[in-house]
């Protein structure tokens, strides 16, 4: 079986490279045309927290449905399947505020999308060790 790509770049969130943004612990130039890659998957998990983090901050996300409408976009993605499976695997409702400041909470948040990017189960370490680098 094939290693998924948000994987193979530590990245398993698949987030997008920037012009405008470095991530701490990204590996420059990525030898992915469209994704970041980082040292460690504990980068690519911090990463993937702050931008959760700035949804709410700044971009005013509110609800699971709220992120993930921003993260996975309906013009590229089946952003309402992503949203039940994120819901199903934290056996919470489309309606759920999640507070961004909360380990477990978080953790558990990213590693649903984790499963959701890569289609097998995140390795909670890794997710922690990435809300650690915060």
């Amino acid at each position: 079986m094939a290693v998924p790509r948000g994987l193979r770049n530590n990245n398993p969130l698949n987030i997008r490279l920037s012009a405008t943004t470095l991530w701490l612990g990204e590996v420059r130039p990525s030898s992915d045309r469209s994704f970041c890659q980082f040292e460690s998957m504990a980068y690519g998990y911090r990463a993937g927290l702050k931008l959760l983090r700035n949804y709410r901050n700044i971009n005013g996300c509110r609800t699971i449905s709220d992120f993930i409408h921003r993260w996975a976009p309906p013009v590229e993605n089946n952003t309402s399947g992503y949203i039940s499976r994120v819901c199903k695997e934290m056996h919470v409702p489309e309606s759920y505020i999640p507070d961004v400041d909360d380990r477990q909470t978080m953790c558990a948040f990213v590693a649903a999308m984790s499963q959701v990017e890569n289609g097998i189960p995140a390795v909670m370490e890794d997710i922690e060790a990435g809300w650690n680098l915060l």
